[in-house]
C-alpha cells in the first residue's frame, strides 16, 4: 500500500484527542459500537467466553491460531522484582506496584526487538504473580508461589489468597480476563504501539500502557459501581435510589458507553457467566436484579439516548464477587489487557513505521527578543 504524501504547508483538519483519526491497521480486534459487537480476530466475544479460556484467547491474539487446549499458568517473580515490591510502601497504589514490577522485570530480561509471542507469554504470566505478591506484602503476608497446575486466572486467585478457588469463581474471573483482553485502539493500546514503533522493548511498551490505563478517564471506575450497589442494598430499594440519583443529576455508573450504542457485548458475556453460576455470590445476585430495574428507568427517563449496560457494571460485580478489594480492580483490568497490549506490540513491529503525528502551531508569529 502506497502512503499518500502532502506538502508540509497543506492545512489538515484538527481532531482533538485524535478522535476519529485512523492511526493503525489491525487484524486483532473489531469494535462495532452501533451493532454492539466485539470480535477478536473475527470471533465473537460471546463465543470466546462460552467456549474458550483466557490462555486460549491470549494465544489467539498473539498468533492468530485458535487452540482451546492452550494453557498458561502464572510464573515466578524474579528476585530483583521481589526486592522492589518489598521496598514499596503499603500505601502504594496497586497500579503503581504493577507498573514498577513490569519495569524491573524488563530490566532482568534480554528483550530483543521485535517483540515475540514468547515474550508476550512470559510477561503475561509474570504480572499476575507480581500483583498478587504486592497485595499480600502490604497486608504483612508472604507471597505465595505459583501453582503450575492452575490456569492463569485461578493461579492469580491462589497467589492472592493462598487457597485454591472453586471452579465457578475461577471461571468468572477467567471470563472477565477474556472480555478485558482487547478493545481496539484505546488510549493504553495506542501508547503501547507508539512505544513499540520507536523499536523499544515489550516491557517498556506495557509499562507505558499501564501508565495510560491508570488515568481515570481511561481505566474507568468499576469501584464506583460497587459503591452504588452497596448504597442500594437490595433490588427492592433499587428503583427509588436510581430515581433519586437521576433527579439530582447524577450519572448512573455502569450504563452508557462512548463507543457502544447497543448493549455492550462484554457485559452480555459476563452476565451469561454470572447467570450460569449455581451458587452466585451476593454481589452478582444484586447486580443481575438491579440491572433490569436500571435499564427500565433509564429508558423511561432518556428515550432519546442509548444508555445500555457497559462492561464496568458486570466487571465490578464479578471482581467483587471473586473476593478482590476495589483498589485492585484497575490493576486486575491491566492484567487482562496484557494479551491485547502485547499482541498490538507484535502487530506494530510486523509492519513498523515510527508513529510521529504533527501539531498545529497556534503560538506567536516570528518575533525579536525585547531589549
Amino acid at each position: 500500500m502506497t502512503a499518500m504524501t502532502e506538502s508540509p504547508t497543506t492545512p489538515r483538519a484538527y481532531s482533538p484527542g485524535l478522535e476519529g483519526v485512523p492511526a493503525a491497521e489491525t487484524a486483532l480486534g473489531r469494535v462495532d459500537g452501533e451493532a454492539g459487537r466485539l470480535l477478536y480476530r473475527g470471533y465473537r466475544i460471546g463465543d470466546l467466553v462460552a467456549r474458550g479460556t483466557y490462555p486460549a484467547v491470549a494465544n489467539l491474539l498473539w498468533t492468530g491460531d485458535w487452540d482451546p487446549a492452550h494453557r498458561l499458568s502464572t510464573a515466578p517473580v524474579p528476585d530483583a522484582v521481589m526486592v522492589a515490591l518489598r521496598a514499596l510502601p503499603a500505601t502504594a497504589k496497586p497500579m503503581d506496584a504493577l507498573r514498577t514490577a513490569v519495569s524491573v522485570w524488563g530490566a532482568t530480561q534480554q528483550l530483543d526487538w521485535p517483540p515475540t509471542a514468547e515474550q508476550a507469554r512470559a510477561l503475561t504470566a509474570f504480572s499476575p504473580s507480581a500483583l498478587a505478591a504486592f497485595a499480600r506484602l502490604r497486608q504483612g503476608l508472604e507471597p505465595v508461589d505459583p501453582d503450575p497446575s492452575l490456569d492463569l486466572a485461578a493461579g492469580f486467585l491462589w497467589q492472592l489468597k493462598g487457597s485454591a478457588p472453586d471452579a465457578a469463581t475461577a471461571r468468572a474471573l477467567d471470563a472477565y480476563f477474556i472480555v478485558g483482553a482487547e478493545h481496539g485502539l484505546n488510549a493504553s493500546t495506542f501508547t503501547a504501539r507508539v512505544i513499540t514503533s520507536t523499536r523499544s522493548d515489550l516491557a517498556s511498551a506495557v509499562v507505558g500502557a499501564i501508565g495510560a490505563l491508570k488515568g481515570p478517564l481511561h481505566g474507568g471506575a468499576p469501584s464506583e459501581v460497587v459503591e452504588q450497589l452497596h448504597q442500594m442494598g437490595s433490588v427492592e430499594h433499587a428503583e427509588a435510589w436510581i430515581r433519586a440519583a437521576l433527579d439530582r443529576g447524577e450519572r448512573l455508573m455502569g450504563f452508557g458507553h462512548r463507543v457502544y450504542r447497543a448493549y455492550d457485548p462484554r457485559a452480555a458475556a459476563l452476565r451469561t457467566v454470572a447467570e450460569s453460576m449455581e451458587l452466585k455470590p451476593d454481589w452478582l445476585e444484586l447486580a443481575i436484579g438491579v440491572e433490569d430495574v436500571a435499564l427500565r428507568v433509564l429508558a423511561e427517563r432518556h428515550p432519546e439516548r442509548a444508555l445500555k449496560t457497559n462492561v464496568e457494571y458486570y466487571a465490578a460485580s464479578v471482581l467483587q464477587g471473586v473476593g478482590l478489594s476495589p483498589d485492585l480492580f484497575p490493576a486486575t483490568f491491566a492484567l487482562a489487557r496484557h494479551a491485547g497490549w502485547t499482541a498490538h506490540a507484535i502487530e506494530q513491529a510486523g509492519a513498523n513505521r515510527l508513529i510521529r503525528p504533527s501539531a498545529i502551531y497556534i503560538g506567536a508569529d516570528e518575533r525579536d527578543l525585547p531589549g
